[in-house]
């Protein structure tokens, strides 16, 4: 399982080449890349955690981009509809998506004490839960999953468990 958000990395060639990637998918499949649309794609690659459509908000009324909650709301949906972010339903917040462009079903890791969020690599369909669909003649379309526990930062100091 390939995971990505906790590690240290280049952040800045992080966000660059999500920005690329978007853009050129944008380019390829003729979708509208507005300056709103990229500029909230940008604060949540700036960011590396889930933020919700009215921290958003704050961030594009500062910027003087729009005071509304449908700006944030039809920015959000744009990217999540065309897998440039993803909705984490636990934290009813939004994260970029660590892999724009290519065809994956995320699963999202949250810390329970810090929030932060890493996405990884998920195949329902392979797994025991693909297996008791096919069990009960069931073909799954769409899966959310969402592990909750602690990050490696927030692991460090916390007693081993016996």
């Amino acid at each position: 399982m390939d995971t990505i958000g906790f590690e240290q990395h280049d952040h800045k060639s992080c966000v660059q080449g999500a920005l690329s990637a978007v853009e050129a998918q944008c380019a390829a499949h003729k979708l509208q890349f507005t300056p709103v649309r990229r500029r909230v794609l940008e604060i949540l690659l700036s960011e590396h955690r889930a933020m919700g459509a009215y921290e958003i908000l704050d961030v594009l009324r500062d910027e003087g981009l729009g005071s509304q909650p449908p700006v944030a709301y039809r920015a959000l949906d744009f990217l999540v509809s065309h897998r440039f972010a993803h909705k984490v339903e636990r934290l009813n917040a939004f994260i970029a998506c660590t892999h724009p462009g290519q065809t994956h079903t995320p699963a999202f890791l949250i810390c329970r004490n810090c929030d932060a969020v890493a996405e990884a690599h998920a195949e329902p369909t392979r797994g025991i839960l693909g297996k008791a669909a096919d069990a009960a003649g069931f073909a799954i379309e769409q899966a959310v999953v969402e592990a909750v526990g602690l990050c490696p930062n927030c692991r460090e100091g916390q007693p081993a468990c016996a």
